[in-house]
């Protein structure tokens, strides 16, 4: 379990996160949904520590960055955890992992998620191996074992580098929009996979339909707070979305399934000439 309370980021004196609090349960799927600009990524970056959210990271002047809040990871606290060790409980995937301009191969990227569990002199065992080639089974790169990660597409460069995270065996799995630049059968092969880990995952997705689908629970951003926060079902909520996204929504529940459809507000002659 993953619990934010009251975690705060501001770049200068512009906060970005405000206050939020959040909890991610085992074995469910929380997705962090918002317009761009919410703040999703940062308070992802918040939760797996890239951004100290504690009083080491906190802010004294205005016109420094700087964070407040306690984020706690199955009871401890996430800054007092050694880096092996928030390794072990925290895998993560994000969007600028870059990588273009490095020589190794698809399977030496994979091996390095299994750091965390070597100690300082040991070396990696057929075990380690073979874990790798089952994570890059299970996101469909197999085939990619043996190419140069720089050469990849983008869609690709994702797929290994959540294979990398799975390699890693951790018990909680953060991804940064983990669809980006993947075509759509991978957009909901690796979202179904997430699902069927059974970790507790963080998700950070645009795509509100892909949230209906994949989410167990989902937080609601707006401006750097929490807007709404509960199930998918009662997030996604036409009520709810619309004041935050400044679109008309129109929801249809089939199949069991939760549909979202988006209608623009129309855009007059005197909004033109404002």
């Amino acid at each position: 379990m993953i619990t934010a309370t009251e975690v705060s980021w501001r770049y200068g004196a512009n906060p970005v996160i405000d206050g939020v609090s959040v909890t991610a349960r085992p074995g469910r799927v929380l997705g962090l949904i918002g317009p761009n600009g919410s703040g999703k990524t940062t308070l992802l970056r918040l939760l797996h520590g890239a951004l100290c959210s504690g009083g080491a990271g906190r802010s004294s002047g205005p016109g420094r960055s700087g964070g407040a809040g306690r984020v706690v990871v199955d009871g401890d606290e996430l800054t007092g955890l050694p880096s092996r060790e928030a390794a072990r409980r925290l895998a993560v995937v994000v969007q600028e992992a870059g990588g273009t301009d490095t020589a190794l191969t698809v399977a030496e990227l994979v091996l390095l998620g299994r750091g965390p569990h070597l100690s300082t002199f040991q070396r990696t065992s057929r075990a380690d191996y073979e874990i790798v080639a089952r994570s890059l089974t299970r996101v469909g790169a197999a085939h990619l074992g043996a190419r140069a990660f720089a050469g990849l597409s983008g869609g690709e460069r994702q797929r290994v580098l959540i294979a990398r995270a799975l390699a890693q065996q951790a018990t909680h799995l953060l991804l940064d929009e983990p669809t980006n630049h993947l075509d759509i059968r991978y957009q909901h092969e690796v979202l179904q996979l997430v699902r069927d880990l059974g970790t507790c995952s963080i998700v950070v997705l645009h795509d509100l339909n892909l949230a209906a689908r994949y989410c167990d629970d989902l937080v609601l951003l707006g401006q750097g707070r929490v807007a709404a926060a509960g199930s998918t079902d009662e997030v996604l909520d036409p009520a709810v979305l619309e004041p935050v996204y400044g679109i008309g929504i129109r929801r249809l529940d089939l199949d069991g399934a939760i549909h979202l459809l988006f209608r623009p507000h129309e855009v007059t002659q005197e909004r033109i000439a404002a």
